[in-house]
């Protein structure tokens, strides 16, 4: 058996002597048998703050509408993390710019906005107006539907998003 200059069989280590040679080898047995202990003083703790871009408010309302989903969010958000195998990457409750969009696939700068009842009212629709252009002017495609879409006929949500989402260009490479 190659025993490595640790004293540690190479052999038990599916990574081969080198691991095994440069203190990386990680036991299962045992508590810690191997494992370099982590000085806290020099790791980088948590930061809290994620982008210069968000505000502690504007992150813990992100959070908070993502906690408190509506029922058509949450089946919009289980059909599109589906197009993860597909190619795309969709965020839930993502602050573009001072706005919180239901959901965004920032690698074709796709905006999903799901509208309920209240959209309907003149003051609201005034208010989508205007953001909808405002995050045009960002370089983002909007798609809004209503709410019962979602629920009554997925198919052809998902189709609908699916089409638009291959018609948009990379954001990242340019390429369609």
């Amino acid at each position: 058996m190659g025993e490595g200059t640790l004293g540690i069989d190479s052999s038990l280590s599916p990574l081969g002597e080198r691991v095994a040679r440069d203190g990386a080898f990680i036991s299962r047995l045992g508590s810690g048998e191997g494992v370099k202990p982590v000085n806290p003083e020099t790791t980088r703790p948590y930061c809290k703050r994620h982008s210069l871009g968000r505000t502690e408010a504007q992150i813990a309302r992100s959070r908070e509408l993502r906690r408190n989903e509506t029922e058509s969010e949450e089946v919009a958000w289980r059909l599109l993390r589906t197009f993860r195998f597909k190619g795309f990457k969709f965020r839930r409750q993502h602050q573009v710019g001072p706005y919180i969009v239901d959901f965004c696939c920032a690698q074709r700068r796709l905006i999903v906005e799901l509208d309920g009842s209240v959209h309907a009212q003149p003051s609201q629709t005034r208010r989508d107006t205007h953001r909808d252009a405002e995050l045009e002017r960002m370089g983002y495609a909007i798609m809004r539907f209503p709410n019962g879409i979602v629920m009554e006929a997925p198919e052809l949500f998902v189709r609908k998003v699916l089409d638009v989402a291959w018609s948009l260009p990379n954001a990242f490479t340019g390429e369609l």
